[in-house]
């Protein structure tokens, strides 16, 4: 007589589970991620399309920045700058996790510099202040603005999440 016995019983489930929960927590956006490439697209001050050697193509939103919209004053410039960086250029993404739109948010390094830092310095972004840990950017843009560099040259710019907000609002 055969007896029909559990795929699991509650304590392999409940290690199984445990270790399943590990393993995802470790592959989430707290385990970071480091992607090489060819810059191929700049998007805007802020965003770009990195080709992986499988020529994957993968939307990089620069980490603890948030430039001008391309409709905003600066925006081109900003767009610009960082394509004077990066395009057409090999790079590392420290890739530390996906935003909303699915784009891997990271810190993109072209030769070793800093590209997010840059455009700061250059005065050609923000610091992301919601997301920006790293004391070397808000010194950066005490810099550029003490020095009125970029948009810092205008009396007020609008940062780029008002402006989206306006936008939003007005619609």
């Amino acid at each position: 007589m055969t007896k029909n016995l559990p795929l699991f019983d509650r304590e392999t489930f409940a290690a199984s589970f445990a270790t399943l929960a590990v393993l995802f927590t470790l592959s989430g956006p707290a385990a970071a991620e480091l992607l090489y490439g060819k810059v191929v697209g700049v998007s805007d001050g802020d965003t770009i399309t990195v080709l992986d050697s499988a020529n994957m193509r993968h939307k990089i939103r620069l980490n603890q920045i948030d430039a001008p919209e391309k409709r905003q004053a600066f925006g081109q410039r900003s767009k610009q700058s960082l394509s004077d960086l990066v395009f057409g250029r090999n790079v590392q993404v420290d890739v530390s996790s996906r935003d909303r739109y699915g784009r891997e948010i990271g810190q993109v390094l072209v030769n070793g510099a800093d590209a997010n830092l840059e455009q700061v310095k250059r005065g050609l972004a923000w610091v992301y202040r919601q997301y920006a840990k790293d004391q070397a950017y808000f010194a950066a843009e005490e810099a550029a603005r003490a020095n009125k560099i970029g948009l810092w040259s205008q009396p007020n710019p609008t940062p780029p999440w008002e402006f989206r907000h306006t936008r939003h609002v007005s619609r």
